[in-house]
């Protein structure tokens, strides 16, 4: 197909035929590859418990989750593209747990995204792009049609109709400030996902960011047991029979 014609690409043509050999060299792209794996902590998300190859997955406006879906598949050994975020910076991305060695950056794209996208497709797992805008529904069918052939998964950072799969953070609560001062450890959020051909949505409540910066499982609660007169009146009995050298 002709859609990532050089012609397409204008002044990127070159950094793209950069990236594209570089990749190329340590990584071959095949239209059957498994799913993409994800952080265990959002599998519950997804029926195949990772992103689909060839599916489009809208990220409604959170750079920390984009990131966090990036992290798993860069350190299982594939290569990541983020396209259209000039204030990306590589240290923010690592604190993701993003691999930076696996991480191709295109800060801007401009209006030729669709095929500065199709281009990396051929030898990139996985694509994040931030649209400067919507193209013609034709560009986007070219697009589909290449991650669908060449086994690519594109999250799309905003709403994107069409997606097989819209996620979502709500109800986010900071932890280390409860008193009053102190300062900010990590954030619980609700991570949803809600798949265009299914009735429901999936969830999971995370850290994101964790106290490390990177995604983490929500700590689970350790309660305290309370004493109360009756185990308290036992105690004392128990320690004195201890004392008394009885049983």
């Amino acid at each position: 197909m002709a859609l990532a014609r050089r012609s397409d690409l204008g002044p990127l043509a070159d950094e793209v035929q950069r990236l594209r050999g570089q990749i190329d060299s340590m990584q071959r792209r095949r239209a059957d590859t498994a799913v993409v794996p994800v952080a265990p902590e959002l599998t519950a998300l997804f029926p195949d418990g990772g992103l689909r190859p060839g599916s489009t997955y809208a990220v409604e406006s959170s750079t920390s989750l984009l990131l966090a879906l990036l992290s798993e598949p860069s350190r299982a050994g594939s290569w990541c593209a983020v396209l259209g975020l000039p204030t990306l910076g590589a240290e923010a991305a690592a604190g993701y747990g993003v691999v930076l060695d696996r991480l191709a950056l295109v800060p801007d794209p401009g209006d030729r995204w669709v095929s500065v996208a199709a281009a990396l497709a051929e030898v990139v797992p996985v694509i994040a792009v931030r649209p400067p805008a919507r193209p013609h529904d034709a560009e986007v069918a070219r697009l589909s049609a290449r991650l669908r052939d060449r086994g690519g998964v594109l999250l799309i950072l905003g709403d994107w109709a069409g997606a097989d799969v819209a996620l979502r953070l709500s109800d986010a609560h900071w932890s280390g400030t409860e008193h009053g001062a102190g300062v900010l450890r990590s954030r619980s959020v609700e991570v949803s996902a809600r798949a265009r051909r299914s009735p429901g949505a999936r969830r999971v409540r995370v850290q994101l960011p964790g106290p490390s910066g990177a995604l983490q499982a929500r700590p689970q609660r350790t309660l305290t047991p309370v004493p109360t007169p009756a185990t308290d009146e036992l105690s004392r009995r128990r320690a004195a029979r201890a004392l008394a050298g009885v049983s």
